[in-house]
């Protein structure tokens, strides 16, 4: 069987690579090893955890947020089997969903493990043993990534007691205790999930601050929201070793800067310290494909190998490993395949803390404007001074606004508050549009609504707020 294209992976990047593709007039086939399309994403990441995000944040309100509106209500009963069963029917949704696109856009589906013969030739691999080798002009690898350990810690993951973001998915009861090691977008997001639910959580951090390469203002004052609900944040603090026990598993941490180990005990240990690209069993050393230092697969700015007719893109390449990353890529290398020039704006993709508050941000933060010594200028609004947050109850937070000295070009904006992931998107497609901060801020804002608040922020920026 010959294509134009063979996709290897149908998460974000390799589904929209696909669809995409074969909406362009190519040939396409995919390859993908689990029972469901959709990657980790649809199955084991995005899609779940923001169904227990939702659930998990609408059993705390419903218990903590009500009475101050006059709703008076009993104390809210947790059906953990049923949540799950919300978060089983939404994974159900989303990979039928790309299933039926991939037939309305007449794409062959393989199910079994994918394997790079030579240039033009791929093996599949059922689940039986049976093998079919395919043919095709073009292979894109589209893989992502798989669970990363702890750097020089031997943890054996279980998905039970010492648990990675998939096992974290799966608890069949709340733990009791719940330690996360990383403090970072995935294990803030799980370990809000439980915090809510009942559980005590600790987090233990390398770095001095939570959410790692994100602006330093907006960490600060997350992880003060974040510790506020009951959170245990232990930042500077370096794991070395987690361990099974009778009664679940341990975990100790030496300070970074020096001191006596501290152990803690937990029913449940989440594992969330990044991902790698996923490259195991590909073929890419026989067929030649190169592998920076890093274990991704290397490329060119056209998403090529070194391989001619071999492509990669996603979570398994160079740059932030965000699903919609993956399908800004997908679309490109799509169209650079049937003969277009696609193109990914790598200093306006968006990224987002699903907690409660929300963090959003979108370019440059403030320490990478100053590490490259240009001069900027700020602009921030705190939500407590806007009219539908404090309608809503939710002022927590702020908007921030960063902007060149000179060109008033806006280079990065940053959000924490309340529907954050939401509003991150007028700054992204001003500064995609190369849009100024007097641009923004002289744009007419609905009233009353969260996004003023941009719309201030951008005002404060280059003139002064109205309400504040």
């Amino acid at each position: 069987m010959s294509y134009d294209v063979i996709v290897i992976g149908s998460g974000p990047g390799g589904y929209v690579c696909a669809i995409k593709a074969a909406q362009l007039g190519l040939k396409v086939a995919v390859i993908e090893k689990r029972a469901t399309y959709g990657g980790t994403c649809l199955n084991v990441g995005c899609i779940p955890s923001k169904a227990l995000l939702h659930a998990s944040e609408m059993f705390h309100h419903a218990a903590h947020g009500m009475d101050s509106l006059g709703i008076e209500i009993a104390a809210p009963k947790l059906n953990l089997e049923k949540m799950m069963a919300h978060k089983e029917a939404t994974i159900k949704s989303n990979v039928e969903g790309v299933s039926f696109l991939f037939k309305k856009n007449k794409i062959d589906g393989f199910i079994g493990t994918g394997k790079i013969v030579a240039a033009g030739k791929v093996s599949v691999t059922a689940e039986d043993g049976k093998v079919q080798e395919l043919e095709t002009k073009n292979i894109v690898i589209a893989t992502g990534s798989d669970v990363a350990g702890i750097p020089g810690v031997n943890v054996e993951i279980d998905e039970k007691v010492i648990v990675s973001s998939t096992g974290a998915l799966e608890l069949d009861k709340v733990p009791q205790n719940l330690i996360v090691v990383g403090g970072g977008v995935i294990g803030l997001e799980l370990g809000s999930v439980w915090l809510r639910l009942g559980a005590k959580v600790t987090v233990i951090e390398y770095l001095d601050k939570l959410l790692g390469g994100m602006d330093a203002d907006v960490s600060k004052q997350f992880q003060r929201m974040i510790a506020k609900q009951g959170m245990d944040i232990r930042t500077e603090a370096k794991v070395t070793a987690v361990e099974k026990t009778e009664t679940g598993a341990k975990v100790t941490y030496e300070p970074v800067k020096g001191g006596d180990a501290v152990t803690f005990e937990a029913d449940v240990v989440l594992i969330s310290t990044g991902r790698k690209p996923y490259t195991e069993g590909l073929g890419l050393e026989g067929a030649g494909v190169a592998l920076d230092n890093r274990g991704r697969v290397e490329i060119d700015h056209g998403f090529k190998t070194n391989v001619a007719g071999i492509y990669a893109i996603g979570d398994v390449v160079k740059g932030p490993m965000l699903a919609h990353k993956a399908e800004d890529e997908g679309v490109a290398l799509a169209e650079i395949l049937a003969g277009q020039h696609g193109h990914v704006n790598y200093d306006v993709i968006p990224g987002v803390v699903y907690t409660q508050p929300e963090v959003a941000s979108v370019g440059k933060t403030e320490e990478e404007l100053k590490a490259a010594g240009i001069a900027y200028k700020v602009g921030k609004f705190p939500f407590t001074a806007n009219g539908r947050a404090r309608a809503m109850q939710v002022t927590d937070g702020f908007v921030k606004i960063l902007a060149d000295k000179e060109t008033d070009r806006v280079l990065g904006g940053h959000i924490v508050g309340f529907g954050a992931g939401e509003m991150i998107h007028e700054i992204t497609v001003l500064m995609e549009f190369g849009g100024s901060s007097e641009d923004l801020g002289r744009t007419c804002h609905a009233h009353p609504t969260m996004s003023e608040a941009v719309k201030e922020a951008a005002l404060s920026t280059f003139a002064k707020p109205i309400h504040m």
